[in-house]
């Protein structure tokens, strides 16, 4: 697969290199005179004396969030303002991928808005360590974190668990649901198939290439072939399940703590992925105890146990009955993820022949267009 390049890479890459050194030209200054980034010790502060310092210190909180929807952290907002009230908090939902370059921009630029990253892009924070970008910190409940979820010097830790699959409606599908991904080129399916477009989305895209690999590009092929309603945002599959316009969607997340009205698939025996969605607080934060208490919360047990899909970044979490921790399911590929992503040059790879199986990512944004400095 790496051996491959297309035309549109080759030019795609050289106007790369010129923004890097364009646009990012402060960025990559500030990362050769970085100081070493040193380990901090676990908070013993409590959550209610961080929220007391943090309203000392302003009360305000600003946090970038990757997802989908503007809508898309409505329930972390509420949740947060119901435990720490008279927290200012702004929390700006775009994809992952806009939100890392902007951020750099901001760097760049020295108008830096967030206090609080929390990102796909796990390739951005070992970037952002390396460049002292990072604020070095470990919340409460970070020893009881899964190694490979957290920077053992604090700089980042992933506070959900995030998985991505293929889902079906079960009343759409019946006796036949689908119990692989390679069952979704059967005939029967043309038509009734959303997706998240594999070359729009980072974590999607991953979850393509596990079924190339697995399958092989004559599966590819042949799901290309299925009349398949793609569509930005991975929350689009699932939608168009549930609202019944589709039977099965694909590149999506979900739960396996319910089945009803809406199956989401981890198949036996055949890939699936799943990664640790990363925070940090930046060093160059205004609300620096209002980011700390934030991370607090998220790494607690009530939040870890309350999460949407049952599963927990900490080891320590008891989860629904006939769960096991994510990194206990072999084919969930949390290995590979941090790897697929640090690799650039074959990502566009993949997007790019991707996009000649199903064609160019059409449609506006799902969270809107932000701009260089949402929430200032």
């Amino acid at each position: 697969m790496s051996s491959f390049l297309s035309r549109r890479r080759v030019l795609a890459g050289g106007a790369g290199a010129a923004l890097g050194m364009s646009v990012l030209g402060a960025t990559a200054t500030t990362a050769s005179a970085a100081p070493a980034l040193r380990s901090s010790r676990e908070e013993t502060r409590t959550l209610d004396e961080l929220y007391r310092a943090a309203l000392a210190d302003g009360g305000k909180l600003v946090i970038y969030a990757g997802g989908d929807t503007a809508t898309q952290q409505d329930g972390t907002k509420a949740a947060f303002r119901k435990r720490f009230p008279d927290i200012d908090l702004t929390l700006i939902v775009d994809y992952s991928k806009y939100h890392d370059v902007r951020v750099d921009n901001q760097f760049a630029t020295d108008t830096l808005v967030p206090d609080v990253v929390q990102l796909q892009t796990l390739q951005d924070f070992t970037r952002w360590k390396e460049q002292g970008r990072l604020l070095p910190y470990k919340p409460a409940g970070f020893s009881k974190v899964y190694d490979k979820f957290k920077d053992p010097q604090g700089a980042w830790v992933g506070i959900a668990a995030v998985a991505f699959s293929f889902l079906y409606g079960v009343d759409a599908v019946g006796a036949d649901a689908p119990k692989s991904p390679l069952e979704l080129i059967d005939p029967k399916w043309k038509g009734k198939i959303a997706s998240s477009y594999p070359h729009d989305d980072d974590a999607s895209l991953y979850l393509y290439s596990l079924y190339a690999q697995r399958y092989g590009w004559e599966w590819v092929a042949a799901f290309a072939a299925q009349d398949v309603r793609f569509a930005r945002g991975s929350n689009s599959p699932g939608d168009a399940v549930r609202a019944g316009q589709k039977a099965i969607g694909v590149g999506s997340s979900g739960t396996l703590v319910s089945t009803s009205p809406v199956r989401w698939v981890v198949p036996e025996g055949h890939p699936f992925m799943a990664w640790g969605q990363r925070a940090a607080i930046l060093k160059q934060a205004r609300n620096t105890t209002a980011a700390q208490l934030y991370l607090n919360w998220q790494l607690s047990d009530a939040q870890q146990g309350a999460s949407f899909n049952g599963w927990s970044v900490r080891t320590d979490t008891t989860l629904p009955a006939g769960l096991k921790p994510i990194w206990e399911y072999p084919n969930a590929n949390i290995d590979g993820f941090p790897r697929f992503m640090a690799d650039r040059a074959a990502v566009e790879r993949w997007k790019q022949t991707f996009a000649l199986y199903f064609g160019e990512v059409k449609g506006d944004p799902s969270p809107g267009w932000l701009g260089l400095h949402p929430g200032a």
